[in-house]
């Protein structure tokens, strides 16, 4: 006994001081609860060890101790996904001028763990309301599981991480960028994804507004400029032919701008004027037109279909022929193979936007612009996460050398290509 009251206890002794008994009678009930009570323990006998070091050993006198006990009171610690109570040792400084606070409760009590967890769980499509379902063998007494406790360090831990996602430096080339909008609630959320040289993507930045106009989109635009962007590189701008977007960026980067309208949201419109029994023929004429590598040929194909349809069909003609020199940017670029099917629809990041719809698809009451940017900001770094290169990205430098030779640019020869 004297030899164990000669040295100060140790992490070690926490582990060997737990009771046998009780951990095999919780081990019986499951591997988390076991877990659980096994981490009580050994933070609670980590605060008696400290306790000892600071005040000595309890019942024996010390004339020399610099702190006294000064009995025990209930706090809580962060424990998996919740906070967890349990009873810590109170100590005083021997001259009473204080209470002495211990450094293991101080390393227990950090909420970061807690927040990113409640970030990560929610983030994965658990609702705030059955965030405690998560949390199944902890102890009765665990806090911060509540709906309003969960939802509100979701809104704190996602406003910090969508600064620093959204506040990311723009300084890497983006041969390419898909912008399109999504609707939640009344709001409507506008993303930009950029496609870098290697292939990557990224989502550049979001802002919310009431409409997909083209003030909103400046906005986004601006956004992007301030944090690095590159107005003068020449770049392929995929929309969804949305006049308003088509305005933005050529009010914001003028003739460097090339603009490349969805050919599946054309294809759409198209079918959405005619009946159900030309819809089947219609669709496979269009999409051999599109598939042209030549542009004077998907041209002509492409007019002779309006032509065809123009009689009987007249609506359906003219939503083929608008913009229809828009939609073959990628042939008049002469891009080639599997980046051309990348490039032609906005296919990539509506693909993110139906990631970022899964996330948030229990959120139905969007109160105001900042939840909804919230909530977008919440499905778009997750949709990032699952991020692949983009079909066809060892083709991007031929791209490159199209755009600047489609928008007289002069690239690293000094040289104009015309």
């Amino acid at each position: 006994m004297k030899v164990y009251q000669s040295r100060k206890p140790s992490v070690n002794d926490a582990y060997q001081l737990i009771d046998s008994k009780m951990l095999m009678a919780k081990a019986s009930e499951g591997i988390f609860k076991l877990s659980v009570e096994l981490g009580l323990e050994i933070i609670k006998q980590m605060m008696d060890g400290e306790a000892t070091e600071i005040a000595g050993i309890k019942g024996k006198h010390d004339k020399n101790r610099k702190a006294n006990r000064h009995g025990e009171e209930m706090t809580s610690v962060v424990l998996g996904g919740a906070k967890a109570t349990l009873s810590k040792p109170r100590l005083r400084k021997a001259n009473g001028s204080g209470e002495i606070q211990l450094n293991t409760l101080k390393a227990f009590q950090n909420e970061d763990p807690l927040n990113n967890s409640i970030l990560a769980t929610v983030l994965a499509g658990v609702s705030c309301r059955k965030y405690s379902r998560t949390l199944e063998g902890m102890p009765k007494n665990v806090k911060c599981v509540s709906k309003s406790e969960v939802s509100r360090r979701f809104a704190s831990g996602m406003k910090a991480a969508m600064d620093e996602f959204f506040g990311r430096r723009l300084d890497n080339s983006y041969p390419a960028i898909m912008i399109d909008g999504m609707v939640l609630g009344k709001m409507t959320i506008i993303a930009a994804m950029g496609i870098e040289v290697n292939g990557e993507k990224q989502m550049l930045g979001i802002i919310e507004g009431g409409s997909e106009n083209s003030e909103v989109a400046k906005a986004l635009l601006a956004d992007l400029l301030e944090r690095g962007l590159d107005p003068t590189e020449p770049r392929l701008y995929v929309i969804d032919g949305s006049k308003a977007l088509a305005k933005a960026i050529r009010d914001t980067f003028g003739d460097k701008a090339v603009i490349q309208r969805c050919q599946v949201h054309k294809k759409r419109n198209v079918l959405s004027q005619l009946p159900e029994s030309m819809k089947s023929e219609t669709s496979k004429l269009m999409t051999a037109a599109y598939r042209e590598f030549e542009y004077e040929d998907a041209r002509v194909r492409l007019e002779r279909i309006a032509k065809d349809l123009e009689y009987r069909y007249p609506a359906a003609a003219t939503s083929l022929l608008e913009g229809l020199e828009e939609t073959l940017t990628v042939n008049i670029l002469c891009v080639p193979g599997l980046l051309r099917v990348t490039l032609a629809s906005t296919n990539a990041i509506e693909s993110a936007n139906s990631v970022c719809a899964g996330v948030i698809r229990r959120v139905t009451n969007f109160r105001s612009g900042e939840v909804a940017l919230r909530q977008a900001a919440a499905g778009y770094i997750e949709a990032e996460r699952g991020f692949y290169k983009i079909k066809g990205y060892r083709e991007i430098p031929i791209l490159q050398n199209a755009l600047a030779c489609l928008t007289n640019t002069v690239i690293d020869s000094n040289i104009v290509i015309a």
